[in-house]
């Protein structure tokens, strides 16, 4: 087992080699680690396993078992990133602009590698994946530290991919992952300055918060997720209700799920019922304002401020009555992480008001909250969702895995 420092002198070491590797040999790359996940996933779905049992033994409840497993299927979606990745454009390179300045100066500015990427995650081993095949493909080596509860299948799932890579002559070193999953390790990993040039947490409040406060490096900070769905006094209501169960139900362990429900006034009673319907089949427990309460039944518990701040993750969700859209953007800004909000609307003017004035890194009109997804805007896969405003927001893909850099070309010029 290599230690930390050892892993951090192999990725800065590698880092030279995978910046000069060509569009070609990345695609490559990629193209290799998902053949090996798919050839291999009998072995992958036994490291699993055994994360599942343990993880189960531990007492991990049913939202973070969920993102813990992996399935044939979700394991040829994993390779099926990889090869979307390959298929992107490489950002590397790629001149952003020039132009020639009185002098005869000709200055531009082009993408260049990060470095030497660090993930701090949880228990998200697919994450291990797509964390990989974006570094690689951006060109940069990088260092994962998954949670102790997704450690078989990371462990599996790194050998497969570092094996990949050496089977193709290229540097296996590019992709790192820490075995050791002792807290120290992790907080040790947050001050590794001189060798990591940006750390991204993914996972809960919890870990992304501990790595904000004590990171000596530089971080970009990924966001919880709590979400919601306004419902305006416009709304189609059927289309509500579908986009409700599916922004809420479809998958709750992710940070695009909606963890709030607004209504306006106007439609509540028509709307409150076949919200509560449309969730009833996956049994969601509501926190209700006082006016959902008299609509759907004081059985519902009384919201708390803590209820609309809280980001679920499970089969729960807090529902407020709005006066009008004033209030329902208020409530939003107030309570929301800066991730994705939604607006079920037949209003022009309120669509472009909430998009306008809602902040969030992503806003929906008539769309649910969980298409929020590099996958799915067409990133081939992410390395997470930023919810910070400065270098990137939103879903990562591989150009924000990039930095800069000024090129200046002359011809003896002197100042």
């Amino acid at each position: 087992m290599r230690d930390l420092m050892t892993i951090a002198r192999d990725a800065k070491a590698a880092k030279a080699a995978v910046a000069r590797l060509g569009t070609n040999d990345k695609n490559r790359g990629l193209e290799a680690i998902a053949a090996a996940l798919e050839n291999n996933t009998a072995e992958i779905l036994s490291a699993n396993t055994a994360d599942i049992e343990n993880g189960r033994a531990n007492g991990l409840n049913e939202g973070l078992i969920d993102r813990l497993t992996l399935t044939e299927a979700r394991i040829a979606d994993i390779a099926e990133g990889c090869r979307q990745v390959a298929a992107l454009p490489d950002p590397v390179g790629e001149l952003l602009w020039q132009k020639t300045r009185p002098n005869g100066l000709k200055i531009g500015l082009k993408r260049v590698p990060m470095g030497v990427i660090g993930i701090i995650y949880e228990a998200r081993p697919n994450v291990t994946v797509d964390a990989a095949a974006l570094c690689f493909k951006a060109g940069s080596a990088c260092i994962l530290r998954g949670g102790k509860e997704a450690f078989h299948s990371s462990m599996c799932l790194t050998g497969l991919m570092r094996g990949a890579l050496a089977g193709e002559g290229l540097p296996e070193d590019a992709i790192n992952l820490v075995e050791d999953t002792d807290r120290e390790t992790a907080n040790a990993m947050m001050r590794l300055n001189g060798f990591l040039d940006v750390l991204i947490p993914r996972g809960g409040a919890g870990l992304i918060q501990a790595v904000v406060r004590n990171a000596t490096v530089p971080v970009i900070e990924t966001g919880t997720g709590n979400c919601h769905v306004y419902v305006d006094a416009s709304a189609d209501l059927a289309m509500a209700a579908r986009i409700l169960a599916n922004a809420k139900c479809q998958r709750i362990s992710v940070c695009n799920a909606a963890e709030s429900l607004l209504v306006h006034r106007d439609i509540a009673e028509d709307f409150l019922p076949l919200a509560a319907k449309a969730l009833a089949p996956d049994h969601v427990k509501l926190h209700g304002c006082p006016r959902t309460r008299e609509i759907l039944g004081s059985d519902i518990p009384a919201a708390t401020e803590e209820d609309y701040a809280r980001e679920y993750l499970d089969y729960e969700m807090s529902v407020k009555v709005v006066d009008d859209l004033d209030e329902a953007i208020a409530h939003i800004n107030k309570y929301n992480t800066g991730h994705s909000e939604c607006i079920v609307t037949e209003s022009y003017t309120n669509a472009q008001r909430f998009l306008d004035e809602v902040d969030a890194a992503a806003v929906y009109v008539n769309a649910s909250t969980r298409f929020t997804d590099g996958f799915v805007f067409g990133f081939g896969a992410e390395i997470g969702i930023s919810t910070q405003k400065l270098h990137a927001r939103g879903p990562m893909g591989l150009e924000a895995l990039t930095s800069q850099k000024y090129v200046i070309y002359g011809n003896g010029q002197v100042r």
